[in-house]
């Protein structure tokens, strides 16, 4: 049994769901005191033209390596290092994290009474190999007013989240239907998660 993982991610929702599973697991954070700057916003940059998946997917191989040169430049013990990237598409438009409150009421208000995709790619580094899995989800919002998108963005929830929400926080009172893994919705779904981990030896049956 492997005793530990490493988790490359800073979000306290994906470290919540993790410990759902029983998975000790250690962060490993970029800009640590004395570590070299990384550049996350040019890692999650979009291509002109890329499909949401291709999109999610290829930002979390990317913050893998990222992790992965980040451990042996730190000289870590070796450990199976686990990251997750998620993001919210309506059709071929990708919301990713809003800039500022403006951007966030202007995502929102384009979401509001539609159904959009929640996109969770979720990838395992254990030495050279490397495993990946994609989870999608539907997510429909009832029609939101102006007022409504204001109050919640004023609470300050919607900042640092894919599409200016967030399922688990007051966002889930307006979702009238959702189709897919809400824990994936969260930021890490643990079926895939799960799978992952088994295959590398790190859960059991």
């Amino acid at each position: 049994m492997i005793p530990f993982i490493y988790l490359a991610s800073q979000s306290p929702r994906r470290r919540q769901l993790l410990e759902q599973l029983g998975v000790r697991h250690e962060l490993l954070l970029p800009n640590a005191d004395g570590d070299v700057a990384e550049d996350s916003e040019a890692i999650e940059a979009e291509r002109p033209g890329e499909a949401p998946a291709r999109y999610v997917q290829r930002v979390t191989g990317l913050k893998l390596d990222a992790a992965v040169a980040r451990r042996i430049r730190r000289g870590l013990p070796d450990a199976p290092i686990l990251c997750s990237d998620t993001t919210v598409a309506l059709g071929r438009t990708i919301y990713g994290k809003p800039e500022d409150a403006a951007h966030a009421r202007r995502m929102l208000a384009e979401l509001a009474g539609r159904t959009h995709r929640v996109l969770t790619a979720v990838a395992l580094q254990q030495g050279t190999e490397r495993s990946v899995a994609l989870s999608i989800s539907k997510v429909t919002f009832a029609p939101l007013s102006p007022a409504q998108i204001a109050a919640y963005v004023d609470s300050g929830e919607p900042m640092g989240k894919a599409g200016a929400y967030g399922i688990q926080g007051p966002a889930a009172q307006h979702v009238s239907h959702l189709a897919g893994s809400y824990t994936g919705i969260m930021g890490l779904p643990l079926f895939e998660t799960a799978r992952l981990l088994r295959g590398a030896g790190v859960l059991r049956d």
